[in-house]
């Protein structure tokens, strides 16, 4: 059984109290399901696919479309950029590419979601957007051999091409978050509690975050 703390959840004698969660996992760890499912116990709304089909409508595009930018997307200049338009909200988008454009936009949807009051987030790099906010990071893994059968049995996956989708989308996040935030994705100093859902079960793991909100 995996639970890693990696920062101190106590400000003084007393508790405190997160008001957003921001959950980044390993392919096949069920974090998207752990999202949902604290959802359903707390009553606070969670956004993951959510904020992908809001980007796709504005840009008139496919969602399929969106995760391949996403997917192609290994500009570490990206963070800079972000970082510039914080700073100058006249900044032209227009000289943007659209791995750039999509990721600014998810970052302005993370945080209008936000200003409607607590949250629950999954992927996006959500707690890059919330940085300055009281948000709980969260990251999720297991055992690969756990999540390639998860892979299999829930998502449907071929049997056969269950260990490189795991290690594709497993690429894919990696290089999405590292490329927008100037972090490593697996080090776990930038995450507040880590957890392993292949030991633990969902159940679980929201049994965890919610006793920590």
């Amino acid at each position: 059984m995996r639970i890693y703390i990696t920062h101190s959840l106590r400000k003084g004698d007393e508790e405190m109290s997160y008001k957003y969660v921001a959950i980044e996992r390993e392919y096949g760890s069920g974090g998207t399901a752990i999202g949902k499912q604290l959802s359903e116990a707390t009553g606070i709304p969670c956004y993951g696919y959510e904020i992908l089909q809001s980007v796709s409508e504005k840009m008139e595009l496919p969602v399929t479309d969106i995760q391949q930018y996403e997917e192609s997307n290994t500009n570490s200049f990206l963070h800079s950029i972000y970082v510039f338009s914080k700073i100058n909200s006249d900044l032209e988008t227009d000289f943007l590419s659209n791995e750039n454009y999509i990721f600014l936009e998810e970052q302005k949807l993370v945080k209008e979601y936000a200003m409607g009051g607590p949250a629950i987030f999954v992927g996006r790099c959500a707690a890059n957007a919330l940085e300055k906010s009281n948000v709980l990071k969260v990251y999720i893994h297991a055992d690969v051999e756990k999540r390639k059968n998860r892979a299999i049995h829930e998502y449907g996956i071929n049997e056969k091409m269950a260990g490189n989708i795991v290690a594709k989308f497993d690429r894919k996040r990696k290089n999405f978050y590292e490329a927008n935030t100037g972090k490593k994705w697996n080090d776990w100093s930038n995450y507040d509690i880590i957890l392993d859902s292949g030991n633990l079960g969902i159940e679980t793991c929201v049994k965890m975050i919610q006793a920590v909100m």
